[in-house]
């Protein structure tokens, strides 16, 4: 399974909000900081705003900042609104009819448990988590 960079590139938008609690973050020093293009991080932002995970305020030191604690997302709530369901194979997806084969495909063991996997993953880092680590790696102390 590969991510795609929608679904990275809101990770990161993330943990820079995260990572300046109670302050707003401009797109373009996310972009900068980030190399990433900033037009595509605004159409990302938007996805976030939609979802009510981030906030906006305008003028000279506006910005986006996070809705909630960072505490309060997880990497999974992150990926599967950008990248909408995390199941590895297509026959797994709620919204196409089910797979005439399912009850009798030894495979979708498999899928299963690789489902079951990502998901124990990605829901159980949260963002607080990512930002410790990212302060870590970049040497800041709390």
């Amino acid at each position: 399974m590969k991510f795609s960079t929608k679904g990275r590139y809101a990770l990161r938008m993330m943990i820079e909000f995260a990572l300046r609690p109670g302050e707003c973050t401009k797109i373009n020093h996310v972009a900068e900081r980030q190399d990433i293009s900033d037009k595509y991080l605004e159409q990302i932002v938007t996805i976030l705003s939609r979802a009510g995970y981030v906030k906006s305020r305008r003028g000279a030191q506006g910005g986006y900042y996070l809705a909630k604690d960072p505490s309060e997302y997880t990497v999974g709530m992150i990926l599967r609104l950008a990248e909408g369901s995390l199941v590895p194979v297509s026959c797994m997806e709620e919204e196409i009819n089910s797979c005439s084969k399912a009850d009798t495909c030894a495979s979708m063991m498999v899928w299963k448990k690789l489902d079951k996997a990502i998901s124990d993953v990605v829901d159980s880092i949260t963002l607080a988590d990512l930002v410790t680590e990212q302060k870590r790696l970049e040497g800041i102390e709390d």
